[in-house]
């Protein structure tokens, strides 16, 4: 897997990778990640994966965080853990 670039975001650490074909979004706040994986034929470059992380696919995964948290902490609550 080779690392191409960390795109600067106030609210997520982002990495972009290559890997097998595929270009791999890398999302992580605080212990959550999120990987989407976007097939090397459906782009044209890696620009156009940049162009994917615009502010609406951003602000939906930062609030998939959000509830990614609160699903871990009700499974915890569920067992008493």
């Amino acid at each position: 897997m080779r690392q191409l670039a960390d795109i600067p975001h106030p609210e997520a650490k982002i990495t972009l990778f290559s890997w097998n074909g595929k270009y791999l979004i890398k999302l992580e706040k605080g212990p959550f990640e999120q990987t989407y994986k976007v097939s090397e034929m459906d782009v044209t470059s890696e620009d156009d994966v940049r162009a994917l992380l615009d502010e609406e696919f951003v602000a939906a995964a930062v609030q998939r965080f959000t509830q990614m948290r609160q699903d871990l902490q009700a499974a915890f609550a569920r067992h008493d853990l």
